[in-house]
């Protein structure tokens, strides 16, 4: 992958947009496939979603005043617990089809690389099997944002409660307490980014190398460093299209009343959404050779071609005494 390799190296922001583009169009009939059967179906869960807590939390401007608060203090209970389950349901679903979607995309595009015989039924042969690998890579992502969380939670209670008792001497202590409170909000909050920018390549190494879960973290960290640029311009601009989305079906819902005029709006945004879904993917998996490239990793096409033999199980590799015994014999 020598000719590859150099290609990547030159490869800007918008070299990037193009190679994932190029991808795609090249190879509409699979990346389709996978958009129709593991992308769209999470994108449309995600709006159904929405549609279903907005009509949850906003009244229903049809029923009287008077109707509508004589019913709330019985349906209020037995409305969020409905809520929050559906919201359970819905985070615990689209975490398995967000993995799968990624498991299939990475898969196939690091295939289109190495030249290999790619088809639908071979890459949902294949996804079950690097599925696992990347949950437990979430996991370990979960668990380190889920202690950021409490860690900055304890830490705001401990400060605040330092600065009340300081306040019992003097205003100037309390009047400081909005802003120690924006400054401990403001670093998890960056951790946390940072931690999600590293997840996405993380899930990328999980698939195409022989490591995942914590080591996967640590690979994508040290993989980051020296194209932390490029990666948090894709990442910024991959959830502000993300949020124009999510505000623009917001908008456009306001004032629709009927199931069908619903119905079809969120087949729209949920195909709009599949789309960027598709192309946040790719552009992943092109970021990641560019970063091998950067560190001067060599990304041998035979090796990652036996590496993805693996999961479909046509290719049984050498025991490490039998690769060190060939290795002294050259």
């Amino acid at each position: 992958m020598d000719g590859e390799e150099k290609k990547f190296q030159f490869l800007g922001f918008f070299g990037i947009l193009k190679e994932a583009y190029n991808i795609i169009t090249s190879h509409r009939k699979i990346f389709s496939q996978i958009t129709l059967s593991v992308i769209l179906p999470l994108s449309l869960i995600y709006f159904v979603q929405k549609e279903i807590s907005f009509g949850k939390i906003i009244p229903d401007k049809n029923v009287p005043d008077d109707a509508q608060m004589g019913s709330q203090k019985y349906s209020n209970t037995s409305d969020m617990l409905f809520l929050w389950l559906f919201r359970i349901a819905f985070f615990i679903f689209s975490i398995i089809l967000f993995l799968f979607s990624t498991s299939a995309v990475v898969y196939t595009v690091a295939c289109i690389y190495t030249e290999k015989e790619i088809t639908y039924k071979k890459v949902m042969k294949v996804v079950p099997k690097v599925w696992k690998r990347l949950m437990i890579t979430f996991l370990w992502n979960f668990g380190i944002t889920f202690g950021i969380i409490m860690g900055a939670s304890l830490l705001i209670i401990i400060v605040i409660t330092v600065l009340l008792v300081s306040g019992t001497l003097g205003q100037s202590a309390t009047a400081g307490i909005p802003v120690a409170i924006i400054v401990l909000l403001i670093i998890p909050l960056l951790g946390i980014a940072y931690l999600s920018l590293v997840w996405q390549l993380a899930n990328v190494i999980s698939v195409l190398e022989d490591v995942y879960g914590i080591q996967a973290l640590r690979n994508s960290k040290n993989l980051i460093k020296g194209n932390t640029g490029v990666c948090v311009a894709f990442f910024l601009t991959y959830n502000v299209c993300y949020l124009g989305i999510d505000q623009g079906f917001k908008a456009s819902a306001v004032g629709v009343d009927s199931v069908w005029g619903k119905i079809l709006l969120v087949c729209l945004w949920s195909m709009i959404m599949s789309m960027l879904s598709l192309f946040g993917l790719v552009i992943q998996t092109i970021i990641y050779f560019i970063c091998k490239s950067y560190h001067n990793e060599n990304i041998d096409k035979s090796s990652l071609s036996n590496h993805l033999e693996v999961y479909s199980n046509r290719y049984v590799p050498l025991d490490t005494k039998e690769v060190h015994m060939q290795d002294s014999m050259v």
